[in-house]
């Protein structure tokens, strides 16, 4: 009952007029970064964070999570027309999704796309409520050494899991975390590598870093990309599947729904490996397996459910223990402490209106989504035809007016160029960022709760030890460890015998 309660609360937040409009745009430009491959919502969020510092902590992170899941959707719009995905998540739909534009059936694999879509976003917006709450009142009994051993643990498993080499990836971790570090030490005062520039006393920017690592860098390697797309169609008819369709495609959008709600709450993944789950299950359990990759609706079905079960269920660490599993994930956190909102389990007690209401324009915001995708496509199918070096200076102009309208500082233009470059530098030395972010924004706090916990200790390390739930995120950490790394060691051990 009481649930009933708090999303009818939720509800009358969501659907007031200032609420429903910034949901509306977020799925509308989700959708459109999700259809313009080489954008992606993690350098679009990063660009618009400056704007939301107008907005209310409500309708901002309404606005960012519309962008977000919104991308989801619109991926498969170019993985099935023009066999080019939008959204590194959709790129498992380009298989058979594709192939079903090429005999006719474009109509079918965007609605049964768009079906699963709606079906996974509300099913694990409904996990978000019920899991939500009771998440958060465990939460409140945490420690500064709880937390500690969580953001350990979290970071280790986003470096793991994160795609890519793991050395590469726990490097990163680390950059991260001692780019977080820089400027003037909380306790003392006492200035940490700033090289004697003021503009570093107060530490490097979120949004610097984000839109350096993520708008610049992205921008700089699709440069090199070649522009010709050819849309293999631009008239869609037939949009509603037949009832075979809709018989064959319902036990992979269920299957799909759970993978991605699994995969959402693990640090490090991101929805490509859930919807890479999916298509492998699919195939799998399938009565003929030779008809995946010459367009099997259930290639469809699967994967796009899960990609947007995956993005949806993220917000569930990320709402209930400040915890951020994906990159994306940590520019929500940063938007949140922008706004003077500490991350974790007192959101839902402080702030109710921004916990429930977020979760109640998820779904308005996934039938928003229906709605914009399948009447539009003709619109969509357009867009797909604007040369990128249209789109590249205006996006550039975009993020440096939203950079200095932060501080007025032309010294954050270039230390954002900076990062561009660096970014760039990283991508093509097949780093993985996601884990930097999350080490940036995990940095501070870990520092801050790893000196509580020393000082409520009296300076005692074992303190994380002797914990029962600090231990078991230490021993948690290890085991993820243990058994990410044994494969490869047995592997080296075969080889050397060999």
């Amino acid at each position: 009952m009481e649930l009933f309660h708090n999303l009818i609360y939720g509800f009358s937040v969501a659907f007031t007029l200032h609420n429903l409009l910034y949901c509306f745009i977020g799925c509308l430009l989700g959708t459109l970064i999700g259809v313009l491959p080489g954008i992606g919502p993690l350098a679009t969020i990063a660009m618009l964070m400056p704007i939301t510092f107008t907005l209310t902590p409500t309708a901002a992170l309404i606005m960012l999570a519309g962008i977000y899941y919104g991308a989801s959707y619109g991926g498969s719009t170019t993985a099935i027309l023009v066999n080019l995905p939008g959204e590194t998540s959709s790129v498992v739909t380009c298989i058979d999704g594709y192939q079903m534009a090429r005999q006719g059936r474009a109509g079918a694999a965007l609605a049964i796309a768009a079906i699963g879509s709606f079906f996974a976003g509300t099913v694990c917006t409904l996990l978000i409520a019920l899991f939500g709450p009771p998440i958060a009142v465990i939460a409140l009994k945490f420690g500064p050494a709880e937390y500690f051993s969580l953001m350990m643990m979290g970071l280790v498993t986003a470096a793991v899991l994160a795609q890519g080499d793991m050395v590469k990836s726990l490097a990163m971790v680390v950059m991260g975390l001692l780019l977080g570090s820089v400027g003037s030490d909380v306790d003392s005062g006492v200035k940490r590598f700033t090289f004697n520039t003021m503009e570093l006393a107060d530490g490097i920017g979120f949004v610097v870093l984000a839109v350096g690592m993520f708008a610049l860098g992205e921008i700089i390697g699709n440069l090199g990309d070649p522009e010709e797309r050819t849309v293999f169609t631009s008239k869609v008819t037939k949009l509603f599947p037949t009832k075979d369709d809709l018989k064959r495609s319902f036990g992979p959008i269920i299957r799909g729904t759970a993978l991605g709600a699994f995969f959402g709450v693990l640090p490090g993944t991101g929805p490509a490996i859930a919807s890479f789950s999916s298509y492998m299950v699919e195939k799998k359990i399938a009565k003929d397996p030779s008809r995946f990759g010459n367009g099997a609706i259930e290639g469809v079905a699967g994967p796009e459910s899960a990609n947007n079960a995956d993005a949806q269920c993220k917000f569930i660490p990320m709402l209930t223990l400040g915890i951020p599993a994906s990159g994306v994930m940590a520019l929500m956190l940063g938007a949140l402490t922008i706004h003077g909102i500490t991350p974790g389990p007192q959101v839902m007690m402080k702030n109710p209106d921004l916990f429930w209401g977020l979760i109640a324009s998820m779904w308005i915001g996934n039938l928003m989504l229906v709605l914009l995708n399948l009447p539009l496509i003709g619109l969509w199918v357009s867009l797909l035809k604007v040369p990128y070096r249209l789109l590249f200076p205006a996006i550039l102009v975009f993020s440096a007016i939203g950079i200095y309208s932060i501080n007025s500082s032309s010294f954050e233009i270039y230390l954002t160029a900076l990062f561009g470059v660096l970014g760039f530098m990283w991508m093509k030395l097949e780093c993985s960022l996601a884990p930097l972010l999350l080490g940036f924004v995990l940095g501070p706090m870990m520092e801050e709760n790893m000196r509580r916990a020393m000082l409520i200790s009296r300076g005692d390390p074992f303190v994380f030890f002797t914990r029962p739930i600090s231990l078991a995120f230490v021993i948690a950490t290890v085991l993820i460890v243990v058994v990410m790394v044994a494969p490869a060691v047995r592997k080296r051990r075969s080889n050397i015998t060999d």
